[in-house]
């Protein structure tokens, strides 16, 4: 097991890559604090880790509120005692003209993508140096961080802002022995990337644009977490990868020749 008797904070667990990150890391020996603002679905997320044999609680937060941030932290110690690796997962979107984007869309998004994994970052490292831990942080960013889109720049922002927080924090945090990185998803098939290709016209625009030809499923994200959790990447730092089935390596949306 990679992550054996690990204590992982992840946000934005209760579905999608979250969720799924929280499954994998239990499968790996990990003690999962799962972290959410839907009770009944963390609740029921964490149940089914323990059936399965793994060692998980479900935390109710909301990562916008600095209170929550640090009552998740100082509930997760007084119940496991410590804090090996965090994973920032929780993250939402505003999709609008940039003319009728107002302060209180780009603040909210700012707030959960980008303020949020800061806040709890720092709260979890005090922890780790405190304890002596060489930690784990892990940012989930975007494609978009690199990319861009017209009618979602408060996203595209705070996910370039939060790779960049990567680098920072990596180097601010190296010398106590916790590493950072981040993983920039290109198009994974959560509930609203389901809606989003609802149709076969909608689906075929994007598949136009993924070299491999498919959408990602939520485990192949979670298990480049897993790596950047573990041994296996223990001499990366500051570093975001890319799964994105070749999303950021094709110029122009085209059919591949079989």
């Amino acid at each position: 097991m990679k992550l054996k008797d690990k204590v992982s904070i992840i946000t934005g667990a209760t579905m999608g890559i979250g969720l799924a990150c929280a499954q994998e890391f239990a499968v790996e020996g990990s003690k999962v604090v799962l972290a959410g603002r839907s009770q009944e679905l963390g609740e029921k997320a964490a149940v089914d880790i323990r059936a399965s044999g793994g060692d998980a609680i479900f935390i109710p937060c909301d990562v916008s509120k600095k209170d929550e941030i640090q009552n998740l932290v100082q509930k997760t110690v007084e119940h496991y005692g410590r804090i090996d690796v965090v994973v920032n997962n929780a993250g939402t979107n505003h999709s609008a003209n940039f003319f009728d984007t107002t302060e209180e869309d780009w603040d909210r998004v700012m707030s959960v993508d980008l303020k949020a994994t800061f806040l709890l970052s720092q709260a979890a490292a005090r922890v780790m140096v405190d304890k002596k831990i060489p930690g784990v942080v892990i940012n989930m960013t975007s494609v978009m961080a690199v990319l861009a889109l017209g009618d979602q720049v408060p996203y595209c922002a705070a996910k370039g802002g939060a790779n960049q927080l990567t680098k920072s924090m990596a180097i601010a945090l190296a010398g106590y022995g916790i590493r950072v990185n981040a993983i920039g998803p290109g198009p994974v098939l959560t509930d609203l990337m389901k809606r989003v290709v609802s149709s076969k016209e909608k689906e075929t625009v994007l598949l136009d644009r993924m070299p491999l030809g498919r959408i990602a499923e939520c485990r192949e994200i979670a298990t480049v977490a897993v790596f950047l959790a573990s041994d296996d990447s223990s001499f990366i730092t500051g570093q975001c990868i890319y799964p994105d089935g070749g999303r950021m390596i094709q110029a122009f949306p085209r059919k591949q020749e079989k």
